[in-house]
């Protein structure tokens, strides 16, 4: 493979293991590690403890609101984002940057050429496991049953939908529940 782009994305959606596989890289790679996650809040997963807000997002709002809500965090957020990736490549600083509001269809704003993009994604039932195998470690799962419910239909819908974008946008996608599939990446750009 050739020299990685200095700036690296990881997008996909919850659980889908961008954090994981974007902390090694940067690792490996000797770069700064960028998480979309302290850019700005979100109600985001309602475990292991449930604040009254996150329930009160969950419960009381349909699912149609809780991913347009989604949506528009995510577009809020890319100004800031857009920042972040011009502000490294200026400087010429390697990065790897990950999170969920690495949205496909904003992704392929950038020019090509100054980052290489990833969407990581599985299927509903790897990622429904994953989710309910981490929900189900903290004590009160089942007094919060519908609302981790809610946050797992949102998050395979999420998934679903990127899916699509990113492969519309020509983004190279990664099965993440295909074994092997992330350390073959991992050796990849370690190569490069």
């Amino acid at each position: 493979m050739q020299q990685p782009a200095l700036g690296i994305l990881i997008g996909g959606t919850s659980h889908v293991g961008k954090s994981t596989f974007a902390g090694t890289l940067a690792r490996s790679l000797g770069r700064e590690l960028i998480s979309t996650d302290a850019l700005g809040r979100h109600p985001g997963r309602p475990w292991p403890s449930l604040r009254p807000e996150v329930a009160e997002y969950y419960a009381s709002l349909s699912d149609e609101t809780i991913h347009w809500f989604l949506k528009v965090h995510h577009e809020n957020m890319w100004p800031r984002i857009r920042q972040i990736v011009d502000s490294h490549r200026e400087r010429g600083q390697p990065f790897v940057l990950e999170g969920a509001a690495l949205r496909p269809e904003y992704v392929a704003e950038l020019e090509p050429g100054s980052v290489t993009a990833l969407f990581l994604h599985a299927d509903d039932d790897f990622l429904r496991r994953r989710m309910m195998d981490e929900a189900r470690r903290d004590e009160a799962f089942y007094e919060k049953a519908a609302i981790i419910g809610t946050f797992i239909e949102r998050s395979l819908r999420e998934n679903r939908e990127m899916l699509a974008a990113a492969l519309t946008a020509n983004i190279r996608c990664v099965d993440v529940a295909a074994p092997g599939a992330l350390d073959a990446l991992l050796a990849e750009f370690s190569a490069g």
